[in-house]
């Protein structure tokens, strides 16, 4: 099994890219124009970083980077360009800007966190499961940390601290739809989509579901031979194009779930 397929992120929150492994691009939202930003070494004003979180991934990424140099103390902003680096694909590179702020800022949960992610994202879990777990201790009741957790140790080969580290999650955040589907894609990654669509179906009756949520049901409803409602979900959120690619490369792989059937995203959204 590819160490891609136990990489389990989250869309983000302008440019999302899903796909499956050795298929189509799921979807793809084009991100917003860059807003005007000419590095003055100064630390940005409210207004530009929020202008900026809702730019493409390269443009928070250079932006998020800059604020973290010019204050390294900077609460959000190594976080926020690790999480850019995660969106663009450079896992290597945002574990090690989450590990840039831990060294001047050890108490900051979400470098914690997004470490975890990074590490998650690129297939080496083990190296981000201490990162998660002193996240875990530090706020016990936040849901992320657990959720996390149960992604790692799956990865890792842990399913039984992964199932509990998971049920702790929904008992703090219940029905939670991204820890559904982080439980459902650890199925999906041992090939086990039939596990996974009930999980998924319970996350996409959730009003806080996504885009990634219902794309994912869709991917599992046609890997398990349903490819009425899959087709209906994917021409209801893809464009014609978009969905008429993707449901070729469901009925070339229908009638049996292959182990190559996974996605990855750009981004976590916490869990």
């Amino acid at each position: 099994m590819s160490p891609n397929l136990a990489r389990i992120a989250t869309a983000a929150p302008i440019a999302a890219f899903l796909i499956a492994l050795s298929g189509p691009v799921w979807a793809q939202q084009a991100g917003a124009q860059t807003p005007a930003y000419a590095a003055s070494r100064q630390p940005a004003t409210a207004q530009e970083r929020a202008a900026y979180d809702r730019s493409d991934a390269l443009s928070r990424q250079v932006f998020w980077s800059d604020q973290a140099e010019i204050n390294p103390m900077d609460p959000e902003a190594g976080v926020k360009a690790a999480q850019a680096l995660r969106d663009l694909g450079r896992f290597d590179q945002a574990a090690e800007m989450a590990q840039q702020v831990l060294l001047v800022q050890p108490a900051n949960v979400d470098a914690m966190l997004e470490s975890g992610r990074a590490h998650i994202a690129r297939g080496q879990a083990f190296y981000g499961i201490a990162d998660l777990e002193r996240a875990r201790d530090t706020r016990p009741n936040d849901w992320r940390s657990w959720s996390l957790l149960g992604t790692a140790y799956e990865q890792v080969r842990r399913p039984d601290d992964a199932r509990a580290a998971w049920a702790q999650a929904l008992a703090l955040s219940p029905d939670n739809p991204d820890v559904l589907t982080n439980m459902a894609v650890a199925s999906m990654t041992r090939g086990d989509t039939l596990s996974a669509e009930p999980l998924l179906r319970r996350a996409v009756a959730q009003p806080t579901a996504s885009l990634k949520v219902r794309l994912n049901l869709a991917l599992v409803l046609g890997l398990n031979g349903n490819m009425a409602e899959a087709e209906q979900m994917l021409r209801r959120d893809l464009p014609p194009e978009a969905a008429d690619r993707n449901l070729a490369w469901l009925r070339a792989r229908s009638g049996g779930a292959t182990t190559d059937a996974s996605r990855t995203w750009g981004s976590l959204q916490g869990g």
